[in-house]
Formats: C-alpha cells, structure tokens, sequence
C-alpha cells in the first residue's frame, strides 16, 4: 500500500516536471512542430532552474542533439534528458558562501567592491571566460553606474533572490 503511494507520489512528480518542461520548450518552439534551435539550448535549461557549465551544457546538448545534427533540437530527446537532469538536481547553483569567497579572492584588500575593469580581465582572461554576450548581460545587472564598480554582497544577494524565485515559480 505504502509502496503505491510512494509510486504514485513519483509518478505525479514526473509528470510536474514533464509539464514544467515543454511548458519551457515551447517558448521557444517558434514553429510549433516540436523542435527549438540548439543555441536556446542553454536558456530553457536556465530557465528551469539549472545552472551548467558551458562545458556540462555542450555535453548535455551533445546527449539531445541528433546523430547528423541538424541545429535543432526535439522535444522528444530532450524530454527523458532533462526531467533526469531536475530528477537528479545536477548543475545546481552555487552556494551563496562560495559565491562571496569568490568575490573575496579578486578583491584581496577587502574593498567590498571590484571595478568594472576588474570584472571583465576576470571574467574573460581567467577559468571558463565569459561570451562578449554573457559578459554584457552580467555588466547590466552587476555594475552601479554611479561608482562604474561592483558592490559583490549586493550582487549576491540579488542572483540568490532571483534564483529563489526561479525555483519557487518552475521546479519543486
């Protein structure tokens, strides 16, 4: 009896998360046939919550995309692919504390703050460098026009607020 509940608890689970993906799918499915350009790939992913590397997404599109690919993707791969992945809960986003000892190691005089400057050498000379685009779109959020710099803490604070609601309003 126990076990049928626990099958049908599962059961529900999937099929939550089933919706909540072609829910994310077919926005941008512009065709309506099933299928969404590969390089959108990486937002629907986002957008349902997970946060992969560039090198665990081009992975994760290898799994999906067609033996000859053709640059797009169907709903019918990346479907099991991906409710494994949010079954799983792999490329989860990292720990606020990790994010601010991050930070702490740039800004070795504790300044708080890293300028503008700062950000793109680290962001696009060292580790895993950010896209021209990825670069631009973390600028908007993360930099305050008025001192042209970074306040780290506060831009913390904004990516767990906003990654909170993420979860909150797509996977349970």
């Amino acid at each position: 009896m126990a076990e049928d509940r626990e099958w049908e608890s599962t059961e529900t689970a999937v099929a939550e998360l089933h919706k909540k993906i072609k829910e994310a799918f077919e926005v941008f499915d512009h065709e309506s046939n099933n299928t969404v350009d590969v390089r959108e790939i990486g937002t629907i992913i986002r957008s349902l919550g997970c946060c992969p590397s560039e090198g665990e997404l081009h992975d994760l599109i290898a799994e999906v995309e067609e033996e000859e690919p053709t640059g797009y993707i169907r709903l019918e791969k990346f479907l099991p692919v991906m409710t494994e992945v949010l079954l799983e809960r792999r490329y989860r986003p990292i720990p606020e504390d990790v994010l601010l000892r991050a930070f702490e190691v740039l800004d070795p005089t504790k300044r708080g703050f890293l300028t503008k400057e700062e950000l793109i050498k680290y962001m696009t000379e060292e580790g895993e460098p950010f896209s021209q685009e990825e670069m631009e779109e973390m600028l908007s959020a993360a930099i305050d026009p008025e001192s042209n710099s970074i306040h780290y803490k506060d831009y913390i604070t904004m990516m767990v607020e906003v990654q909170l609601f993420k979860e909150k309003n797509k996977v349970t």
